[in-house]
């Protein structure tokens, strides 16, 4: 039985020379590689879309479009294609002008056969490699697009619709919505749509820092300029040139660091903590809050010079409790989720489990539902999902008939809980919602060993 080898890659030869292109096919399948071969660019650019090409090879005169021009084309459908330009004498100008254009090189025709084989060796492992790049690219972008902001209602379809629209400006945005909307996923999913989506996103939250640590984790520090900076350090800012930065609760900034934002948004520039030299910087700011910062603003708290800077495009996100036909939808992508991580089959959901999901008041939004989608999941040993895994704010439906007083249900509940983590109670507490000190006071009062 013949044992086919993989190929090394695919190479598209195109040329109206039909025996020179039968030549050169010849030569690269002896080397391994798979050919394919087209006598116009029309056929070959349909080629290029129905199968999976890694490397061209291209007449510089072809019919009925330049070589020179055809490389533009290739790389806007293709841009991790190579191609490599055949060109006759006196052509060799046109050659030069195609690699210009992102050509990966040229070989002259006739006088070049002993140099075609190394180059399609090197232009394949090129493009090969770039191929990974962008299908992990295309993995993320896709991950993050607007395409997985759930949910149906008018509320969040309007959202979404104006983040759309002003995704692909370099426009400065402001995110307004309660804690737990989603306003982290809607700055990943404008990064993604933007121009600047194959650079860095950089994501921080202004609440987890003092404000002298705060900036030193924006703008970043010389050595020696503070006790323990023994070495230089990029900030943020640096780290996300060429992309986005995206400032979560921003209202919680000091305003003498706010003034410093305010004159990176000014003049894209910043001096280090410690440095003498302004560093500059091509960064676009998405910022985001659940404070009414107007409001801020006229009470002495937050910059009204920033905040107008910042509130150049403001979006209002919607909460959980406006898009209450939503929560189904959140629901049940979440139910798949998890019980796809932990290899659960769910077998049923009760409509009481979802009717008391639509009723709860979500303080949390969605950040909330998702932890109690998570907490549920690992409470269904039997992948029946119904409202007696619910935890135990969901009273009002949270009914079991061996026990009908709170402190009951409460004792099982961390029972059923401390049984799922084998005794973790470090675990346990996390999946509660509680700290560790009033899980071990509960434990003494239940007397659960």
């Amino acid at each position: 039985m013949e044992n086919k080898r993989t190929p090394l890659a695919n190479v598209l030869i195109i040329d109206d020379e039909q025996g020179l292109a039968d030549l050169i096919s010849r030569i690269l399948e002896l080397e391994g590689f798979h050919l394919f071969k087209s006598y116009t660019a029309k056929d070959g650019l349909k080629t290029l879309m129905l199968e999976d090409v890694h490397v061209v090879i291209s007449d510089v005169k072809l019919p009925d479009i330049s070589g020179v021009e055809l490389v533009k084309l290739i790389k806007e459908k293709k841009p991790y294609v190579e191609v490599i330009n055949l060109t006759a004498h006196g052509t060799i100008n046109d050659g030069v002008q195609a690699i210009k254009n992102g050509g990966f090189d040229y070989i002259t025709k006739g006088d070049d056969n002993d140099k075609i084989i190394p180059l399609v060796y090197k232009a394949a492992e090129k493009a090969l490699l770039q191929l990974r790049v962008f299908n992990l690219e295309t993995r993320v972008a896709g991950r993050f697009s607007f395409k997985n902001i759930l949910g149906q209602s008018k509320a969040i379809k309007s959202a979404v619709e104006v983040a759309k629209k002003v995704a692909a400006t370099e426009t400065t945005i402001l995110l307004l919505g309660e804690t737990g909307t989603g306003k982290e996923v809607f700055a990943q999913a404008i990064h993604y749509e933007s121009n600047r989506k194959t650079q860095p996103f950089v994501a921080i939250n202004c609440s987890s820092f003092s404000s002298e640590l705060l900036e030193s984790e924006l703008f970043g520090h010389k050595a020696g300029s503070f006790t323990g900076a023994v070495k230089d350090k990029k900030g943020l800012f640096e780290e996300a040139n060429g992309g986005t930065i995206f400032l979560d609760e921003i209202g919680e900034m000091s305003l003498d660091l706010q003034a410093k934002l305010l004159r990176v948004l000014e003049s894209r520039s910043f001096i280090k903590i410690g440095d003498t030299k302004t560093t500059k910087v091509d960064v676009r700011i998405l910022a985001a809050t659940n404070r009414d910062l107007q409001k801020e603003a006229d009470a002495g708290h937050f910059r009204l010079d920033l905040y107008y800077r910042l509130a150049v495009f403001p979006i209002q996100l919607p909460s959980l409790n406006e898009r209450k036909g939503d929560i189904e939808i959140i629901a049940k992508y979440y139910l798949k989720e998890f019980a796809d991580k932990v290899n659960i089959r769910i077998s049923k959901v009760s409509d009481a489990f979802f009717n008391a999901l639509t009723q709860h008041h979500w303080k949390g939004n969605v950040r909330e539902l998702k932890n109690v989608i998570e907490r549920v999941i690992i409470l269904a040993e039997d992948g029946v999902i119904d409202v007696n895994l619910l935890p135990i704010e969901f009273s009002a439906v949270y009914v079991d008939t061996d026990a009908l007083d709170l402190e009951s249900i409460e004792k099982q509940h961390i029972y059923k809980v401390l049984r799922h983590t084998n005794g973790n109670k470090t675990e346990a507490a996390r999946l509660l919602n509680i700290g560790l000190t009033t899980l071990y006071r509960k434990l003494e009062q239940y007397s659960i060993a």
